[in-house]
């Protein structure tokens, strides 16, 4: 009798798992911090020994957690724990964006006008140090750090990628209301159509990127608006990778059969973590190319 049919909550067994998980972020951060000061070969190797481990340990933990689902080892308390996990999950990356978006806000609330003059510091910072500067946005901040370079216009790249994930962000849903129906083909589908949206919006932010370096010299190193907006697009550029390769493993899932009306909670994770980036992106649309 397994502890699912037994009722009983399910305890994980020893895993070399989180193991290999440590020395795999142990390595790819020694390469990281050895590649950027200047240490290569060697810092490139072993970032990549690193990278490769983490890769490695994704498969084999993940696959055994799906062999353990697919045996009904989990019951009903175990489900209600990684629902509960998930939604602490994207509570913490909720914290992660809105420490940046906090930074955005008070630079561009108070460190850009005090610079400017505003206020009883800004009367020190302008009249004694940076004399002559003009509080605006988007800045390269005094001393013209970077050189003089040009914003991205939020009416191109940026609002295409914002249509194509709103558009992605309703084909999981329907995907998530056929799972539920049972309507195999149409959710193999629209989750494809999902897979394709992702990859259309990092397609055409990796061109974007392209773009700002080569034609507007917008850089990492354009002063305090080059770094936050690559912060920020870059960071979240990152979850939409996660989450588009989440997609395709839970295709692939759902083609092989993994998936019924009732028992469908990986589908519907990587559902929330889906909308969880499509409304980052709504909020970095507004503050960071519009406002």
């Amino acid at each position: 009798m397994s502890p699912a049919q037994a009722n009983l909550y399910y305890v994980p067994h020893k895993s070399r798992w989180p193991f290999v998980a440590v020395i795999g972020m142990f390595l790819f951060m020694v390469g990281a911090a050895n590649w950027l000061n200047g240490h290569e070969p060697a810092g490139q190797i072993i970032l990549t020994l690193g990278a490769l481990t983490i890769v490695g340990m994704l498969f084999g933990w993940f696959g055994g957690v799906i062999k353990e689902s697919l045996s009904g080892t989990f019951n009903s308390q175990a489900d209600g724990s990684f629902r509960l996990g998930m939604m602490w999950f994207i509570m913490s990356e909720i914290f992660f964006f809105a420490a940046f978006f906090g930074g955005l806000f008070y630079i561009r609330t108070f460190v850009v006008p005090w610079l400017g003059g505003a206020g009883d510091k800004g009367i020190i910072t302008n009249g004694f140090i940076w004399q002559g500067f003009t509080a605006a946005w988007p800045t390269n901040g005094p001393g013209a750090v970077g050189g003089s370079f040009t914003a991205t216009s939020p009416w191109g790249i940026p609002l295409l990628n914002t249509l194509l994930l709103l558009s992605s962000s309703m084909t999981v849903t329907i995907a998530h209301h056929a799972l539920r129906a049972g309507n195999r083909k149409r959710l193999i589908g629209f989750l494809g159509v999902t897979i394709i949206l992702g990859l259309l919006f990092l397609g055409f932010q990796a061109h974007e990127y392209w773009d700002s370096y080569v034609n507007l010299n917008m850089t990492l190193h354009s002063g305090i608006y080059g770094a936050t907006f690559y912060i920020l697009t870059g960071f979240h550029g990152l979850h939409v990778t996660i989450g588009t390769i989440m997609l395709i493993v839970m295709w692939f899932r759902c083609v092989r059969g993994h998936f019924d009306r009732e028992h469908h909670f990986g589908f519907e994770a990587v559902s929330w973590y889906w909308h969880f980036v499509d409304v980052v992106w709504l909020c970095l649309f507004m503050f960071v190319y519009i406002l």
